[in-house]
This record gives structure tokens, C-alpha cells and sequence, in this order.
């Protein structure tokens, strides 16, 4: 089970239409084109799904439409998270998750609990889901930090979770983790820009944004750097750090959409309070772009 996890997951984005509903057709073209290009598994409705503006039934039509489309070609990662612990439980409970293989849930963002708080919140959680859980730590969000010893606690007391994704920045911190997790558990890299350093340390992967326009390379620089082959690597990780800077300019989902557009995948569309990246932020991706297809890294 766990293994399913090791390697490159796609924080896929949800392509909406101009006029606001979920755009299936590019949905679907972009779940294929993820796994033609050798994503291990695929992350649906998280932060850069924006599932915070999903409504209960659209949210359910996109979890049925990604196990049809997947097909059990990929392991499929629903995220079910919020700062309200038993909405969250209730969520699940209302949540049919035959043919999805885990559960990504962020640390409780706003109302910056306790670590205790924290730790309790996830062992709730845990207890009632039906497929393993993956911690999301991400404190440039959610407005508070999981202390590795927070995370560390989980993993050795609770079976059920399985793997965190880190997204603190912070390698002293994910070096902590790593040193002293338990055996099995995975520790996935939140944060596109220091996946290199993190498989360095000894991590498991990434659950990527980046990936959603670039699936191969940054699959194939996650396999390098797992395989030991760290001069591989780094030739994509550099190959990439100006698209990965360029994509965040404005935020996220922002950035990945203005890519997915200029790539012909899907429309440039966000849910309010999300906007389009600016002019000068688009052009600079689509320059930056046009470059990458100039100077290939992998041929």
C-alpha cells in the first residue's frame, strides 16, 4: 500500500468553463495526459483543485468521474480537509470511496490549534476513514505549523496513516521526520522548488503542482533522484526551477491554469475568489515556456 505513494503525484487542477461549471471533456483530457506521461497516482480536489469553492454534489460527480476515468490505471488520492473536525467526519461518512486509494487531509487551517490539537484532530479523522490518510502539513496556508514531533507521534501511534506531505519548506524540520518515522511511512514533498533537497534527505516523492503541465519530467526527476542518480536529477530540477518560480508569482491554482491554457489543455477559468494571474505574470509563463519546448531536457 504504501508504495502506491513513492514516487510523483499530480495535485491534478479541476478545469471549470467559462461560465463556472466543471469542464468534464478537459477534465478527462487532463487525467489521460497525466497518465501517458508516467504520473504514479493522482491527487483530486485539494488546494489546487479548489475544493474550498466545490459545492457537495459537484464534489461527489468529480470523485465518481475520476475512478471511471482513472480506470485503476493510477492509485487515486481524494482530499477531504478543513478547520472543522466533524464536518470533516461527517464528509467521509457521506463520501463513497470505492475505487480511491487514499486520503489527503490538510492540518486544520484559521484557527491555529495546539499541537495537541492537531494530533487529536487527525486521529479522529483517521478512525473513520475507510482508506489510509496522508497528512498535509502546509503552513504558508493554513496559518499554523505541524512540528515534526506533532507529525512523528501520528505516524508511530496511528496504522492508518501513512505518509505526510510536507509543505513547511523547512528541511531541517522534513530531515527530522525522516530520521525518525517509522518504518513504511512516506514522507512526500510539498513544495515543487525543494523536491531535489527533499529526496536527498531521503524523502519518498512529491504531490506536485508543477507536474500537472510537466508530468514527464517531473516524474523522471523524482525517479532519479529515488534511484540515486542525483546528476540526472538535478539537470531537470534546474531545467525547471524558472517555471516553477513563474507559477507562484500570482499564487496557485492561478499560475498552473495560465500553463494548462497556453498548452491547449484547458480554459483559464477560477472560481472567484481566485483570478487569472496577471498580464505580465502570463506572459512571463508563456516565455518561459516557449523556451523549455526550445531547449528540451529529456529528448
Amino acid at each position: 500500500m504504501h508504495k502506491k505513494f513513492r514516487g510523483t503525484g499530480v495535485a491534478i487542477v479541476t478545469p471549470f468553463h467559462k461560465e463556472g461549471g466543471i469542464d468534464f471533456k478537459s477534465f478527462r483530457r487532463l487525467i489521460d495526459y497525466q497518465i501517458s506521461n508516467n504520473t504514479d497516482y493522482l491527487v483530486f480536489l485539494g488546494t489546487t483543485g479548489e475544493a474550498v469553492t466545490i459545492n457537495d454534489d459537484e464534489r461527489h460527480a468529480v470523485i465518481n468521474f475520476a475512478v471511471e476515468i482513472v480506470n485503476e490505471r493510477v492509485p487515486v488520492v481524494v482530499s477531504v480537509g478543513g478547520n472543522n473536525t466533524q464536518k470533516i467526519i461527517s464528509t467521509i461518512k457521506n463520501t463513497d470511496f470505492t475505487g480511491v486509494d487514499a486520503l489527503l487531509s490538510v492540518s486544520p487551517y484559521y484557527n491555529k490549534p495546539q499541537q495537541e490539537g492537531i494530533c487529536d484532530h487527525y486521529k479522529t479523522i483517521a478512525g473513520v476513514s475507510p482508506v489510509p490518510v496522508i497528512l498535509y502539513n502546509v503552513p504558508g496556508r493554513t496559518g499554523s505549523n505541524m512540528k515534526a514531533e506533532t507529525t512523528l507521534k501520528i505516524a508511530h501511534e496511528v496504522s492508518n496513516v501513512i505518509a505526510v506531505k510536507e509543505a513547511s519548506k523547512d528541511l531541517e524540520q522534513i530531515s527530522e521526520i525522516i530520521k525518525d518515522r517509522p518504518e513504511g511511512f512516506l514522507v512526500l514533498s510539498g513544495d515543487d522548488l525543494i523536491t531535489l533537497p527533499v529526496l536527498a534527505v531521503g524523502g519518498d516523492g512529491v504531490i506536485s503542482v508543477t507536474a500537472n503541465v510537466f508530468p514527464a519530467e517531473f516524474s523522471a526527476m523524482v525517479k532519479y533522484g529515488l534511484n540515486g542518480n542525483f546528476e540526472e536529477a538535478r539537470k531537470i530540477h534546474l531545467w525547471l526551477v524558472d517555471i516553477i518560480k513563474a507559477l507562484f508569482t500570482d499564487g496557485s491554482p492561478s499560475g498552473i491554469k495560465a500553463a494548462l491554457t497556453i498548452k491547449g489543455l484547458c480554459k483559464n477559468t477560477l472560481r472567484l475568489p481566485l483570478v487569472k494571474v496577471n498580464r505580465t505574470t502570463y506572459n512571463q509563463i508563456s516565455n518561459i515556456l516557449k523556451k523549455m519546448e526550445e531547449y528540451p531536457v529529456m529528448k
